[in-house]
């Protein structure tokens, strides 16, 4: 069974305390598609200091706070994507401009209005650029230890940059992972 069997649309990729990659050291990164010719995802807690007004008008008052633009990943950095977390009762098939991921997170289509969007769901998130990984990529690093697989929770999208999502995602998994979320990062600073 290859590494990343369990990784798929809807989970999330948090790195492991010893990852040393700065674009991803302390990420948490949600899965919006994964098959065997690679996986993509966005960064969930990494704001910029672009406000979504600046680059997408028609949308910057329609995101979830801070309405900055996060930096989904280093691949393809003036790409934005945008995931949306539905409203209880709507699905991706009845709502027109989105995609969906998995249970009521969906992609958004930056095309479509949002004002008939908005009334539909709980949030919005803009992200420019996406992590990428090559059909094998993904399952290397994860026997390598540098991601921990877990489920993702609708609300993990839209996640306030003021608290940290990388320490309560793995807090919430219970013992052994819990106790990652209480390392320093730094080991020469504890």
């Amino acid at each position: 069974m290859p590494a990343d069997a369990e990784v798929e649309p809807g989970t999330l990729l948090v790195a492991a305390p010893t990852m040393v990659d700065p674009n991803f050291k302390r990420t948490v990164v949600f899965v919006i598609d994964h098959r065997d010719e690679g996986t993509l995802g966005v960064v969930l807690n990494r704001p910029s200091d672009v406000a979504v007004h600046d680059v997408l008008p028609n949308w910057g008052g329609h995101v979830a706070e801070p309405q900055a633009v996060f930096v989904g990943g280093p691949v393809e950095k003036k790409t934005a994507l945008c995931l949306a977390a539905l409203r209880t009762g709507e699905t991706a098939a009845s709502v027109p401009g989105v995609i969906a991921v998995r249970g009521p997170v969906a992609l958004v289509d930056l095309d479509t209005d949002p004002e008939a969007l908005v009334p539909k769901v709980r949030g919005v998130r803009v992200f420019a650029g996406y992590a990428g990984w090559d059909s094998g990529q993904l399952a290397g690093e994860i026997e390598r230890e540098d991601w921990v697989i877990v489920p993702a929770l609708p609300s993990d999208i839209l996640a306030s940059p003021h608290g940290d999502l990388w320490s309560q995602v793995l807090r919430r998994q219970g013992i052994p992972l819990a106790l990652l979320a209480t390392h320093p990062g730094d080991l020469q600073r504890n």
